[in-house]
């Protein structure tokens, strides 16, 4: 039995496992599900990300990814070895090499921490690369000639800002608003204005179904089922897309200003490159309505949204695995 070469995308919101050889083996929520009096884990992942919520008093259903960064330690590790074990990754002969993922401007200590994390799951050597980088991989950009390649990854807990050349990154920046900024968002909108409780799955259902940044992005509606604040019950009311993208509008600009600051830093000749190449879009947040368009417009250059936004990461991780000894450098 050979080694296998495991890469992990460990999102703030999902979990993404790629073997080289076989591809992406698993796409499941970072959450875990535990019970409060013996901290026993009983369940993680999709079954976890079920319960969010809905638990009795003794089960707790919590994500320990918080912002791109490891929050919860233990529980973090838990995690990974229940999902390395579930595609099994750990055979019984061999330890494997783990390429994990991180945001660009995380601490020494946080970039220690995932490191230790995996480690203690089993494996033999473990590899940090910059999420963008990783992105821009995944997402088919050829980052090793000496031009600009700009790339946007919007997750759950993170967006990393990127502009690359020479297999590095040149300039970025990693801020800590993403897709849960924007279910916090739209939760907080509807709270102030209609009186109604939502819990956080609604909220992104809401981003997902009706959302959109775009002033005249589409235009549709749907029922909001939630309690309501002044007499207690639950109430149902009908949200329309023009008043997600009032929700998220303050949270956008603020990605948008952030993309500017990185652009203003590049070097003019690769600058220049990024009007001609455009901008590439990744991560969740690549799904929501009229955002490439909003950015487009913004930052007066092409933008367009990666094939498959919600995996490029993991599908990267598989590319530099292919080429091991560019992480070994």
């Amino acid at each position: 039995m050979f080694a296998k070469d495991i890469g992990i995308d460990l999102g703030t919101a999902n979990v993404l496992i790629y073997i080289k050889g076989q591809g992406i083996v698993l796409n499941e929520p970072s959450v875990v599900a535990i019970d409060a009096e013996t901290k026993k884990p009983l369940a993680v992942g999709t079954e976890a990300r079920e319960m969010l919520g809905r638990t009795p008093g003794r089960v707790h259903a919590i994500r320990p990814m918080k912002d791109g960064v490891i929050a919860d330690f233990e529980i973090t590790e838990i995690m990974l070895n229940h999902f390395i074990r579930k595609v099994n990754g750990k055979s019984f002969f061999s330890r494997p090499r783990i390429l994990i993922c991180c945001p660009s401007n995380i601490t020494q200590v946080e970039q220690n921490a995932i490191k230790e994390a995996a480690e203690r799951t089993g494996a033999k050597k473990v590899f940090l690369e910059e999420e963008p980088k990783v992105a821009a991989v995944g997402a088919g950009m050829d980052i090793s000639k000496p031009s600009g390649n700009m790339v946007i990854d919007v997750g759950g807990g993170t967006t990393d800002i990127a502009i690359l050349s020479l297999g590095g990154i040149v300039t970025s920046s990693s801020i800590k608003l993403a897709g849960n900024t924007f279910d916090a968002d739209i939760l907080k909108y509807i709270k102030d204005k209609y009186k109604l409780l939502i819990g956080d799955r609604t909220a992104e259902e809401i981003k997902m179904t009706i959302g959109t940044v775009f002033p005249d992005g589409k235009n549709e509606k749907m029922e909001v089922r939630g309690r309501d604040l002044v007499t207690g019950l639950p109430h149902t009311i009908t949200l329309c897309s023009e008043e997600v993208e009032e929700a998220l509008r303050e949270s956008v600009y603020t990605l948008v200003h952030e993309a500017k600051s990185v652009l203003e830093k590049t070097p003019p000749e690769l600058s220049a490159d990024i009007i001609d190449k455009g901008v590439v879009v990744t991560g969740g947040g690549a799904l929501i309505d009229g955002f490439d368009r909003l950015l487009a417009h913004e930052l007066k250059v092409p933008v367009f949204v990666a094939e498959s936004p919600l995996t490029c990461v993991a599908e990267g991780t598989g590319i530099l695995l292919d080429n091991v000894h560019l992480l070994e450098k």
